[in-house]
C-alpha cells in the first residue's frame, strides 16, 4: 500500500514541496529512505521507529520504502521525522484521513515529542504560496509561522495529540500573530546619554544612522570606540514590516531565534570576534548557513580591532558591501543571502594604541605602525564612508556628572532625516542614501557652483577615487537631509570631506 502527504524543504532560505511517499511490501525486513536524503534524514529511520512504538502504534514488518520528491533535490535536516511517521501510518492505515492540504514538519524525540526545526517562517511562506491549507509545526515554531497570514498555524508537542486531532477526537488550537508581539526579552539598549564627551564622534554615528554609512572609529585604548559602536543601534530608525519579516527569515534558517519567539522587531547587532573566519562572517557549510553579514541584515555589523581580523576576512566584506547580497557557491548549487548592514569598524592607530597620542608615547617602530596599518586595504579603506577619530577624553569630561545627549533626542532627529529619505526614494526599492545607485546619485544630490567647486578641490587635493567621491556625495545628502535642505550646501559638503580625511593622516603620511 502506498501512502503520501506533504512536507517542505529548504535550500538557504529558498523552501520547496516535498511529497513524502511511503511504500509497504512483503520481504526481509528493511526501513530505506530515497530521494536524495542527508545524513540527519537517514538516522530518522530510528527516531521514527522508537516514536511510534513509544505512541503505541505498531511498527510494520516487511520492507518499508519512504520516497521524498523531488528527487533531485537534497533533504537535510531532522525536519522530515513528524512527515515519514505520519506517512508509515497512513500506509499501515492506523491514521485514515485528508492530508493533501496539509503539510507537516518536526522533528522528533524517542518519545513521540516534537522538536523544533530550522527555517520554520520560510517554508510557512512557501507552503501558502503553494496553496497549502494547515501547516502542523512544533509548538517551539508556532509563533513564528503564525506571522504568515492565509494559512493555518497549528502548534503540536506530541505525535499522539496530532493523530487524535487528525481523527476527530481532539482539538489543537491554531496560532495567531498579533502585530504587537515580538522580541519584548530583549535587553534594554544602551544609551548614548552615559557617554561623556566625544560630540565629534557622536555627530558622526548620527550620521551614519540617517544615511544607513559605515564608519571607521579610529583611536587610542580607552577612549570610547566601543561603547559608541554599542549604542548605535538606539539611535537606528524602526524597522519596516518588510525588513522584520527579511530578517526574521535569515535568522530562523540560522537558529538564531529562541524557542517560541516570533517577528525580530530590533535591528540586529552583531559583534563577531576577531578571530572569525571568512567562511564564518560570509556563511558557509555544505548547505551554506547565513554567516555574520547576513545575520545583522538590516542593522549593525561591528568589527572592533578590525586589523586583528585576518585578510581574507576582511576583503569578505567586499562585495556584500557593495551589493547588499553575498553569494554562497558549493557543488550542490549556489545561495544568496540578503546582507544589507551597516558596518561598524573601530581600530588603534598601532599595535601599541598610542600613535598620536597627545600625553602618552607611541613604542612602536615605524615599520611596525606601516605594518599594522596596512592590513587594512585600499579598497576597504574606500568603502568605509565616514573616518572618525575618537581622542582620548578628558579629565574634566571624564569626572562631570552632566549627562550626554539622550539616544531618543538624536533618534528623532534620525527619524526626520530618514522619513525624507523613504519619500525621496518611495516606489524604488532604495531605503538609504548609502543605497543610492550611481546612476541615480546626480540626480539625488543637488548642489550648488559653490558645493560643485568645494568638491572638485576636495577630489584633487585628497586624490579621492570614484567610488570615494561618491560617498562623500551620499553622506553630504545625508547631512543636508538632517539640515532640512533640499540642496547640498558647501557646509554639508565640507562636513562630509572631513570626515574621508583622516585616512590621510594615518595611511598617506611620511613617518
Amino acid at each position: 500500500m502506498i501512502a503520501r502527504l506533504f512536507s517542505m524543504g529548504l535550500y538557504g532560505l529558498e523552501a520547496f514541496t516535498v511529497e513524502v511517499e511511503a511504500d509497504l511490501a512483503k520481504g526481509v525486513p528493511c526501513f530505506d529512505i530515497v530521494g536524495l536524503p542527508g545524513t540527519a534524514v537517514k538516522e530518522s529511520r530510528e527516531r521514527v521507529r522508537s516514536a511510534l512504538k513509544n505512541c503505541g502504534f505498531a511498527y510494520p514488518t516487511g520492507r518499508i520504502t519512504m520516497n521524498l520528491a523531488p528527487a533531485d533535490k537534497k533533504k537535510d535536516g531532522p525536519l522530515y521525522d513528524l512527515p515519514l511517521l505520519m506517512a508509515l501510518l497512513k500506509a499501515t492505515g492506523q491514521l485514515q484521513a485528508e492530508t493533501d492540504d496539509s503539510v507537516f514538519i518536526g522533528e522528533l524525540s524517542l518519545s513521540g515529542e516534537i522538536r523544533p526545526v530550522l527555517g520554520a517562517l520560510p517554508m510557512a511562506i512557501a507552503a501558502r504560496k503553494a496553496g497549502f491549507r494547515r501547516l502542523f509545526v512544533p509548538a517551539a515554531n508556532a509563533k513564528e509561522a503564525a506571522v504568515v497570514e492565509g494559512i493555518e498555524i497549528y502548534p503540536v508537542s506530541g505525535v499522539r495529540e496530532l493523530v487524535d486531532f487528525l481523527r476527530g477526537r481532539g482539538q489543537l488550537p491554531t496560532a495567531t500573530f498579533s502585530p504587537t508581539q515580538g522580541d519584548d526579552t530583549a535587553e534594554a539598549l544602551l544609551d548614548f546619554a552615559d557617554v561623556r564627551g566625544q560630540l565629534e564622534a557622536k555627530r558622526a554615528l548620527e550620521i551614519a544612522a540617517s544615511g544607513g554609512h559605515n564608519v571607521l572609529l579610529i583611536g587610542p585604548p580607552g577612549s570610547g570606540k566601543s561603547m559608541l559602536a554599542k549604542r548605535l543601534p538606539s539611535i537606528l530608525p524602526e524597522m519596516t514590516m518588510e525588513e522584520m519579516l527579511e530578517t526574521t527569515e535569515i535568522h530562523s534558517v540560522a537558529g538564531t531565534i529562541p524557542h517560541g519567539g516570533t517577528l525580530i522587531r530590533r535591528r540586529p547587532f552583531r559583534s563577531p570576534h576577531h578571530s572569525v573566519s571568512a567562511a564564518g562572517l560570509s556563511g558557509g557549510g555544505s548547505i551554506p548557513r547565513p554567516g555574520e553579514i547576513s545575520l545583522a541584515h538590516n542593522g549593525v555589523l561591528f568589527l572592533d580591532e578590525l586589523p586583528e581580523f585576518t585578510r581574507p576576512a576582511m576583503e569578505s566584506l567586499r562585495q556584500p558591501l557593495e551589493d547588499g547580497v553575498v553569494s554562497i557557491s558549493r557543488v550542490s548549487g549556489t545561495i544568496t543571502y540578503p546582507c544589507s548592514f551597516m558596518l561598524v569598524a573601530a581600530m588603534n592607530p598601532c599595535p601599541c594604541g598610542y600613535f598620536g597620542h597627545p600625553t602618552r608615547a607611541c613604542t612602536c617602530s615605524a615599520n611596525a605602525v606601516n605594518h599594522y596599518l596596512g592590513r587594512i586595504s585600499g579598497p576597504l579603506l574606500d568603502r568605509l564612508d565616514l573616518h572618525v577619530e575618537v581622542p582620548p577624553i578628558s579629565f574634566d569630561e571624564f569626572t562631570s556628572r552632566e549627562k550626554g545627549e539622550p539616544s531618543a533626542a538624536i533618534r528623532e532627529r534620525v527619524n526626520r532625516a530618514r522619513e525624507i529619505q523613504n519619500q525621496r526614494f518611495a516606489g524604488t526599492g532604495i531605503s538609504c542614501n548609502a543605497r543610492i545607485p550611481p546612476a541615480m546619485l546626480h540626480e539625488v544630490c543637488i548642489a550648488p557652483p559653490q558645493t560643485l567647486e568645494l568638491l572638485r578641490t576636495a577630489f584633487e587635493k585628497l586624490g579621492l577615487s570614484a567610488r570615494a567621491f561618491d560617498r562623500v556625495l551620499k553622506v553630504s545628502r545625508t547631512i543636508a537631509d538632517l539640515d532640512g535642505s533640499r540642496e547640498i550646501q558647501p557646509r554639508h559638503a565640507a562636513e562630509a570631506v572631513q570626515y574621508r580625511s583622516l585616512d590621510r593622516r594615518y595611511w598617506d603620511r611620511e613617518l
